[in-house]
């Protein structure tokens, strides 16, 4: 059986979702936090199973089974983040799964200026501990991520950010296929996969022009000093460690953190990635 943690959120219920395309419906399992929410997963024929990053036991009795469990990562930071996968890993092994598929990110690092790659760099850690086998996912950075940071320049015109570099925006739907082919072909990947990117990484000027010609309007790219940015975003009513968070992104990508791009992903689905601007386009139709 393959075991899905977060089945409920973007990436989780997609895999899911492509998962339902190549195996019958018993042989997918879900653990979530409100199984509730996935009662039309339950209504296919998927197990789902009550399971907390919180609660140890649940864990063990939502992860019973798996051959293959795909921890999706938690939507947390640092200690309380790497904790969770902790915890998540240990049920694993009590649990007997054969195998443990993570999704990571591009740029997982120990030394990486983006906290949630150090976060990555210290959950692959775990797994490799654990001495079974393991794959970690290298999403590429999601495309999600740009969008919410185009927000205000959706109505304004002008992409008002700090200094950036290259990134490979990648697609949710796009990982999520990839995801499911690499848990029903079973090994192809030990440790660290490659990147699993789009076909471009691009800066935000790259992206000012893609939303020129995608929308027909002018879009401008103005560098904001990080000091300013910061106190622009605090005045919003930001915490502090999330505007620190955000500015590491931008850190990380001037360092070339996620510039990479490989042919993996495209590969895995057959096919070119999306590319950002079909992205784009299809989230400001809505």
């Amino acid at each position: 059986m393959i075991i899905v943690t977060g089945a409920t959120g973007k990436l989780g219920r997609r895999t899911v979702k492509c998962l339902l395309e190549r195996v019958p419906a018993d042989r997918v399992g879900v653990s979530v936090r409100d199984p509730r929410k996935a009662q039309d997963l339950a209504d296919r024929g998927v197990r789902v199973r009550h399971g907390s990053f919180d609660d140890p036991a649940s864990l063990v009795h939502a992860f019973e089974g798996a051959e293959q469990l795909l921890l999706v990562s938690l939507d947390r930071t640092g200690e309380e983040c790497v904790t969770g996968h902790r915890t998540a890993i240990e049920a694993a092994v009590k649990a007997g799964v054969g195998r443990i598929l993570y999704t990571s990110q591009m740029g997982a690092a120990h030394d990486s200026h983006f906290q949630a790659c150090r976060d990555h760099a210290q959950t692959e850690d775990l797994m490799r501990a654990t001495g079974l086998p393991w794959t970690a996912l290298r999403n590429g950075f999601y495309a999600s991520s740009a969008l919410q940071f185009l927000e205000s320049a959706r109505h304004t015109g002008d992409i008002a950010l700090p200094a950036d570099g290259p990134v490979a925006w990648t697609g949710h739907d796009d990982l999520a296929e990839a995801t499911a082919a690499i848990l029903t072909e079973e090994g192809r990947f030990e440790g660290p996969t490659p990147p699993l990117t789009a076909s471009a990484a691009l800066d935000f000027a790259n992206v000012a022009e893609i939303a020129t010609q995608a929308t027909g309007r002018p879009f401008t790219r103005t560098v904001v000093p990080d000091d300013a940015f910061r106190e622009q975003v605090l005045a919003h009513g930001a915490p502090a460690p999330v505007v620190d968070l955000l500015l590491s992104i931008f850190a990380a990508a001037r360092n070339g953190e996620f510039a990479a791009v490989t042919s993996t992903l495209a590969e895995l689905i057959g096919r070119e990635p999306a590319p950002f601007r079909t992205q784009l386009e299809h989230a400001w139709a809505e």
